[in-house]
Order: C-alpha cells, then sequence, then structure tokens
C-alpha cells in the first residue's frame, strides 16, 4: 500500500459505488497505472491510497466470503 497526500492532484477519475451512503460517507475508488487507489468521498483533497492488484482482489474475495462485518 502507497499513500499519496494529496488525492485531487493524481490523474485519476474517482467513482463512487451506486449504493453508496446518501450522506456522502464512502469512499471512491479509481485506477492510476496497475493500482486501485481509494479515497474519502468527504475529502476529495484529502489522501489516498494506493493497492497492487493482487492486494486489491484478495480485498475484494474478502468482503465476497463475509470477512469483514459492517458497522452502520
Amino acid at each position: 500500500m502507497t499513500h499519496f497526500p494529496v488525492a485531487s492532484a493524481l490523474p485519476v477519475q474517482w467513482k463512487k459505488a451506486r449504493a453508496s451512503d446518501p450522506n456522502d460517507n464512502c469512499v471512491e475508488c479509481g485506477e492510476l497505472n496497475d493500482a486501485t487507489m481509494v479515497r474519502d468521498s468527504k475529502d476529495p483533497h484529502g489522501p489516498a491510497l494506493a493497492f497492487s492488484g493482487d492486494a486489491w482482489l484478495a480485498f475484494m474475495a474478502g468482503i465476497r466470503a463475509g470477512d469483514f462485518a459492517a458497522h452502520r
């Protein structure tokens, strides 16, 4: 994982899930080179994280398997 201090400076087309919270409490994802970028939708000028393709696929598989509890 790599940390970028200013997400808005990256040449990324950010996307938010269709099922995201109406109060904008969600993350946005995008692609940059071979990495999946993630940032807080409430702070588009704040930091972003970059995950390798393998790390992102493992995370998504964990979500589908129910490995992470949802907190509301």
